[in-house]
Order: C-alpha cells, then structure tokens, then sequence
C-alpha cells in the first residue's frame, strides 16, 4: 500500500527543506519509489534537488484547453501530458503543481492531479506533497487519507502556535489523518528552555501531535542551497542529516 507523507505548517518554517531531506531518508534506506509532489505554487523543491522543470499541471491545464490529437479524449492527452510532466530520477519522480489557473484558483489543476493521483500512486511506496501554508488542497488532491502528516513549524511562539492549530482542524477538514507529528526546523543549539516549554505546551494540548524532534539551524543547509548543489548529495556524517534521520527513523521504522 502507498503511504501518503504530507507536509503541514505557516509559511517559512521549512515545509520544503524537510521534504528534501525526507526524500533523501527514503532513498538512503531503500524505501522506494517516491513520487514527490511539490504542491506550493511558488515551486522551489526542484532547486533544493537541482532538478530543472520540464512541465507544471498549470502548464498542462492550458494545454488541455486548447485542440486535442485525434484519437484522444480529453481525459487521455490529460493522463499522457501528466506522465510526462514527471521527472524522473533514481529513485524517485517529481510532480510539480506550478502556478494557479487563476488569483488564488488552483481548482482545475487540483482536479486534475486527483483523477491521475489513485493512478499514479500504485507505482510508488510512498508520496511525498510539499504543501503551500494551508491544508484546504490536501482534500482537492484527493489526498483525504494521510498516513504522516508532518507538522513543520520554526523556533518560534507563533509558529508553534500555528503547529498545534493545525494538528486540531485535521477533523473539519474531512481528512483522514493516521498519524501527526511536530518536527521543530531551525532550532539554536542548545535549545532554549523557553522554546522548549512552547514545544512541551504545544505538545500536551494538541490532539495527537508527539514531538518527533528538533532540527538544529545548520550552515551545511545554507551553503548547499547559496552554491545550487542538491540536498540528496549532502555527506552522510553532516549533522543535519544525522538530526533528520533520526527523527525520520522514529516515526517511519
């Protein structure tokens, strides 16, 4: 069975760096194929993978609008454009969403990412979606069974905040959750007492979010991202990676 990973949180607190180094977890340990969905308009997982985008399902949508090759439905030329909008790597594939059909409109290009998703699905162990802040979209994607939903949140009240809210509205959004986890991005080292009392507060009133762990401020991150090298060519003894994969190990081993 596919297990869907999705990523949750206010903007800023590290949604995309966490699904890098999520996507890199899952290929050290062989827990492939992967389709990674990059579902935030503003799309930047691919510059995290130095990855180029060859096409978006905004790109598509417009295509679809326009006249079909004879011999196809609409539905057809859909499927065929969205299989070769992926990107495929060792390991894994990427999806990217792209830019909405409108102000705020992501409608059809959701609509038409769930009618392939039960499809594509078959073909990975897990999917990855790299949200925008916000969970609405989760449910347009057809996305209504989440087995890890991820809360990523920055070392701040606010963030941590917003973390525990999200962890509470899973349920009025019709989404079926199995597990939630918090994971603190960006966090000094050694934590302050402060910010760990807010991470403690946060954990005891949510509804079922455990602390999976704290992700340190790391300059490897920073300097990997400023030179364009992909998050997947980090070396195995730098701290960040050591920091993630524990977490990561706790909640998927």
């Amino acid at each position: 069975m596919t297990k869907v990973i999705a990523m949750a949180g206010k903007g800023g607190t590290g949604k995309t760096t966490t699904s890098a180094l999520l996507l890199n977890y899952l290929i050290q340990r062989k827990m492939t194929p992967v389709l990674a969905v990059d579902a935030d308009a503003n799309a930047n997982l691919n510059e995290l993978l130095d990855l180029e985008i060859t096409a978006t399902l905004g790109e598509i949508r417009k295509e679809i609008k326009g006249e079909i090759p004879s011999g196809m439905s609409r539905d057809q030329f859909m499927e065929m454009k969205i299989h070769q909008s992926l990107i495929e790597e060792s390991g894994f594939d990427l999806m990217v969403m792209g830019q909405p059909d409108g102000p705020g409109c992501y409608c059809a290009a959701n609509q038409y990412l769930a009618m392939t998703m039960d499809k594509l699905a078959e073909n990975y162990k897990y999917i990855i979606v790299d949200n925008e802040a916000g969970m609405e979209h989760l449910s347009r994607m057809n996305l209504t069974t989440i087995d890890y939903l991820l809360i990523i949140s920055d070392p701040s009240a606010r963030g941590i905040l917003t973390a525990r809210r999200i962890a509470d509205i899973t349920g009025p959004l019709q989404l079926d959750v199995k597990e939630r986890h918090l994971i603190v991005n960006r966090a000094p080292d050694p934590v302050p007492p402060a910010l760990q009392e807010k991470i403690d507060q946060a954990v005891a009133e949510a509804a079922d979010m455990p602390l999976a762990g704290i992700i340190s401020s790391s300059d490897e991150l920073i300097n990997q991202e400023l030179s364009g090298a992909s998050y997947l060519q980090l070396p195995e003894n730098s701290k960040v990676l050591e920091q993630s994969f524990a977490i990561f190990d706790r909640i998927f081993a």
